[in-house]
């Protein structure tokens, strides 16, 4: 195949298949919680993080990662504890990210416009063998934590009462998914941007839950979606010349609409079949009356 023959797509393609992987598997945990943008405010730190990167010429998504480290740590500590203003302490550090990331690139002698662009809503020729080693083990940390501790963080995630009755240590384990939300974002800020991975977290997640039940269900859906519209967006991106990052984000949407249409009247279905099942175990059970019981003949 000629998408194969290049260098820059087989990259772009692994990194496209990782982003796919990791973004639903942190992303599921994130919507349980109720936090389904974090992973934007995460991207608006990061910013800062690529902007140090082009400034002390060292690798952007090993910096983006530190940074972004840093700042979701601050975001959870600020949810945890920031009960009246913490609003307005995430509000500044996300454009706070953002505006520091911009000035940085624009003062380094290696930024540019396009290099911030890139950054912002993926780039397929600028996916590196350094960026790819970066995203490789990046992604495999991603996926040890997602899959390892998956019970405790969906406890965790589902309520965090319960589990700290349960002896769950869960400050720390609060602190891990945000530090791993974080390292999500620089695993896909090269293919997605920084400014819609946080989509990919979500949109998967969403889709799934339209026909799943289960948690493993819906995890091993999500990510199935996730590769699936990462892989056709990467490869519509090389042979139409449109943005990676958006198109891969528009095909996630059009999964989502396509499963709820598909799942209304399966929805609708299942509710009568329960409720029937209801009603005939109510009419079984002893002393109750069946229609024509009090009928006298």
């Amino acid at each position: 195949m000629e998408i194969l023959e290049t260098a820059f797509m087989q990259r772009a393609l692994i990194a496209a298949v990782l982003v796919g992987i990791t973004a639903p598997a942190v992303g599921i945990y994130l919507v349980q919680r109720r936090q389904a943008l974090l992973g934007d405010g995460i991207g608006h730190v990061a910013m800062t993080g690529v902007g140090l990167g082009f400034l002390l010429s060292t690798n952007p998504v090993w910096m983006a990662t530190a940074v972004s480290v840093v700042g979701a740590i601050a975001m959870e500590l600020i949810r945890a504890y920031g009960r009246t203003r913490g609003d307005i302490a995430l509000a500044m550090l996300f454009y706070g990210g953002m505006a520091g990331g911009v000035l940085l690139i624009n003062i380094s002698d290696t930024g540019s416009t396009a290099n911030l662009s890139s950054f912002l809503f993926g780039s397929l020729s600028t996916v590196s063998d350094e960026d790819l080693t970066a995203i490789c083990v990046l992604a495999a940390f991603v996926v040890l934590v997602s899959l390892g501790l998956r019970r405790q963080l969906f406890a965790v995630s589902q309520d965090e009462e319960f589990a700290r009755v349960t002896g769950l240590p869960v400050r720390a384990l609060n602190l891990l998914i945000a530090v791993t939300a974080a390292v999500t974002v620089s695993v896909a800020m090269r293919v997605v941007g920084l400014l819609l991975v946080s989509a990919l977290m979500v949109v998967p997640v969403a889709a799934a839950q339209q026909i799943s039940r289960s948690f493993r269900a819906t995890f091993a859906l999500a990510v199935g979606i996730g590769v699936a519209v990462a892989l056709a967006g990467t490869t519509t991106s090389y042979y139409q010349d449109v943005p990676p990052g958006a198109t891969i984000v528009l095909l996630a949407i059009a999964v989502f609409i396509t499963l709820t249409v598909l799942a209304t009247p399966l929805a609708r279905r299942r509710a009568r079949t329960v409720e029937a099942a209801s009603a005939e175990c109510t009419a079984d059970m002893p002393g109750s009356r069946r229609p024509g019981d009090d009928v006298k003949v």
